[in-house]
């Protein structure tokens, strides 16, 4: 099928992004007639459709190329227990925290189950989201939702059927891949880094096989080959279109889409990505397909704008459409791309602000402001923070290695009860550095976590909480 250049804009817009001048910014690369725009936009929903998938593997490459336990990775089936917080070299996954430590592991549960073991965390803010290979929480123990006594899961594979020990509750993945992000609250001192390192080391992960027994993780082969420098979303995004899509269909054989996807799966076939099958090459055409990721990312990257989901309150943007997103793929593919593995919005919501009070991009050649009214701090029941990051989410290096600032921080009060937390490259002073968060020199995007939004009113999740702008000051 051939279209002109302003019919093929129609589709654009008129198939997610709704606004014209954003639809002409993403074929700005076309002239003339579009030939084929049908297929164009299908391989541009197939990739788009398949990006949580593939940057989760991905991710579980880097993360699990390694022979034992080290620093941020170990081997699949085993336990990586960050010992603290990230600091400005961490590229595993875009917008990581400096609030909790992570105790997390990818294993694969098509063979057999796997079983998680949790220790009484002692009344401790915690929270061990479970992610199948789509990016979907499907289940979320934690302080919120199951208490912070002992706890056991298995957690079981498509279609697997058995009888598990006494006592310990089945959690079912629709995927053979699973990924464990667990969360455990540290103020950051040495002491409580010490009590959470205690827990860290009693969280236990066995393949059912083994459970109650002994067991001793077999040692896996390194892979030389594979890059484990380069961060993931660069390295998904540098994929050309074959290559990337010969892998989704690969993975989609041990990793099936979900009943919902039957009908977007249905347009898919057009370009010879068929679930279960191979991926058909042939039937990509090439005078495209060096053009689809760069359009479909910036497709991903309008939804900030477009999406109906992402609401936007004095300059920050946020969507309670996390964790668990149905069909919404351009959505589930935004999150993935600026904040894989990111929380049920019951659990954490995730403000995210690029501009000013004035809608002018933040740049550390300026100072801001971001004021609290007496008593309105976040209304959350497990902590808040706000976060810098660099144009591509990722932590800001700066000389008192601070990336977040929270309650964790002694802030202090203006006269009025308002609380400043001041944002800006140069120390502010010794009196008000506890309010300090470091910029870059550069430009930045700041994200404010929100960890088990308070239910009462006002609240995070119907809005009536309004958060502050950032404002420049001279």
């Amino acid at each position: 099928m051939t279209l002109s250049r302003r019919a093929a804009l129609g589709l654009l817009a008129g198939s997610s992004l709704v606004h014209p001048a954003l639809a002409e910014n993403i074929l700005s690369g076309w002239v003339g007639p579009i030939e084929g725009a049908e297929e164009l936009w299908a391989a541009t929903d197939a990739y788009i459709f398949g990006y949580p998938l593939v940057t989760m593997e991905i991710t579980r490459r880097v993360l699990t190329n390694v022979a034992a336990p080290q620093g941020t990775r170990a081997p699949m089936g085993q336990l990586i227990k960050m010992r603290q917080y990230p600091d400005a070299s961490f590229r595993d996954v875009t917008a990581p925290n400096a609030d909790t430590l992570y105790t997390t592991a990818f294993f694969d549960v098509g063979k057999e189950p796997w079983v998680v073991s949790l220790p009484d965390m002692k009344g401790r803010y915690f929270l061990m989201p479970f992610l199948d290979g789509w990016t979907t929480v499907f289940q979320v123990p934690g302080a919120r939702t199951t208490g912070t006594g002992a706890q056991t899961y298995a957690i079981t594979g498509p279609g697997w059927t058995g009888t598990l020990p006494p006592g310990v509750t089945q959690y079912k993945s629709a995927t053979n891949i699973v990924w464990l992000l667990g969360r455990i609250y540290c103020t950051g001192t040495p002491e409580d880094y010490a009590a959470v390192h205690a827990l860290q080391d009693q969280v236990k992960l066995t393949p059912l096989s083994a459970y109650g027994k002994d067991y001793t993780p077999p040692t896996p082969t390194v892979d030389a080959s594979m890059d484990m420098k380069t961060a993931v979303r660069d390295q998904v995004n540098r994929m050309d279109a074959v290559a990337y899509f010969t892998l989704l269909a690969k993975l989609m054989k041990d990793n099936p889409p979900y009943a919902a996807d039957a009908p977007a799966l249905k347009s898919f076939a057009t370009i010879g990505l068929v679930p279960g099958q191979d991926f058909d090459a042939s039937k990509l055409r090439a005078d495209f397909a060096s053009r689809i990721p760069q359009i479909a990312q910036d497709r991903i990257m309008l939804q900030f704008k477009t999406n109906p989901a992402v609401k936007d309150i004095n300059g920050w943007a946020f969507t309670l459409k996390t964790g668990i997103y149905g069909t919404d793929y351009l959505m589930r593919a935004l999150i993935t791309a600026i904040g894989l593995g990111a929380n049920r919005p019951q659990d954490a919501v995730y403000p995210t602000s690029m501009k000013d009070a004035n809608g002018d991009a933040y740049n550390g050649a300026n100072k801001y402001v971001m004021r609290f009214p007496k008593g309105e701090l976040p209304p959350v029941r497990g902590f808040w923070s706000v976060t810098m990051y660099d144009a591509n989410f990722f932590f800001v290096a700066n000389p008192i290695n601070r990336y977040s600032i929270s309650a964790r921080q002694p802030l202090k009060a203006n006269a009025d009860g308002t609380v400043d937390l001041l944002i800006q490259k140069e120390s502010p002073g010794p009196d008000l550095e506890s309010n300090w968060l470091p910029a870059p020199a550069g430009k930045f995007i700041l994200m404010m976590r929100n960890y088990w939004p308070d239910e009462s009113d006002p609240t995070i999740l119907d809005g009536s909480w309004a958060i502050p702008a950032a404002r420049k000051v001279g």
